[in-house]
């Protein structure tokens, strides 16, 4: 274990919170932020220390980690803590913004600041239990003995390679997740059992589909997941995918208690419009 490092830890979501705490537990000296602060208030209370802004947060960091909603709130947090980072310092960017977004923030940075693209796969429960699969893109041995403490990393090649990767992933499992409402959909409009459906369809290729599509105790909201497929389908053509975006939207529409649930209250959404 690497317990001489300083961590600061910016964003502190559903995922954030779970994930900086375990670091936390883990003995490494802990500066948190976050937009909102009474987010960060409960590991205040544990022993953290809560900065009042990001570029107070990064100022004596060996290692900035940032969990954020999309690229929007990590260039508003670039724009603060970029020129403040010292060299030495390694940059974790663990939210789902996608490769472009990667690159241009590498572009950002000062001489002697590393950038690491680390987004993750799994949800709050396996944050918690330090669980997490962690996609890692750049060079990243310094700072796998931190990132040990969530969850087992995967390198994935060059730096964006991470963030690439998990739009892919992302990209597959709301899909499939939307798959799977849209066929019990149809088993609906075709007077089946919606149980017998759902058990035919968890027992062939579409399983793990089927199981996300009515996980409890998960959270990948709707609207994160449209956020994900928007900057898929401006990566290139995919006709599928927008599809199903634009069905998670209407949802989220219709209903916008939608939009902050997880993606198997939205596939329930859909198979109920039958």
């Amino acid at each position: 274990m690497d317990k001489t490092k300083k961590v600061a830890f910016l964003g502190l979501g559903h995922m954030g919170a779970p994930m900086a705490r375990r670091l936390l537990a883990a003995g490494h000296p802990l500066t948190v932020w976050n937009r909102t602060p009474a987010r960060a208030e409960p590991l205040a209370a544990e022993g953290a220390a809560l900065a009042a802004s990001p570029a107070a947060a990064v100022r004596d960091a060996d290692v900035v980690i940032t969990m954020l909603a999309g690229p929007d709130a990590l260039t508003a947090v670039a724009d603060a803590i970029a020129p403040r980072l010292r060299p030495g310092v390694t940059w974790v960017e663990m939210s789902t913004v996608g490769p472009d977004a990667v690159r241009a923030l590498a572009g950002r940075l000062g001489d002697g600041v590393t950038l690491v693209d680390a987004p993750v796969m799994g949800s709050t429960d396996r944050a918690a239990e330090g669980t997490l699969g962690i996609l890692a893109g750049g060079e990243t041995a310094a700072v796998e003995p931190v990132l040990a403490h969530l969850g087992t990393v995967t390198r994935t090649g060059a730096l964006g390679s991470g963030a690439a990767l998990k739009l892919v992933v992302n990209t597959a499992v709301i899909g499939g997740v939307g798959l799977v409402a849209e066929a019990l959909r149809l088993a609906a409009a075709l007077g089946l059992d919606g149980d017998t459906a759902r058990a035919a369809l968890g027992a062939g290729p579409l399983g793990g589909a089927v199981e996300r599509a009515f996980a409890e105790g998960a959270l990948f909201s709707a609207d994160l997941a449209v956020k994900d497929l928007r900057i898929a389908t401006a990566t290139t053509e995919l006709p599928a995918t927008a599809a199903v975006s634009e069905a998670f939207r209407q949802a989220a529409q219709d209903d916008p208690a939608l939009a902050r649930a997880d993606i198997a209250r939205t596939a329930t959404h859909l198979i109920r419009t039958a």
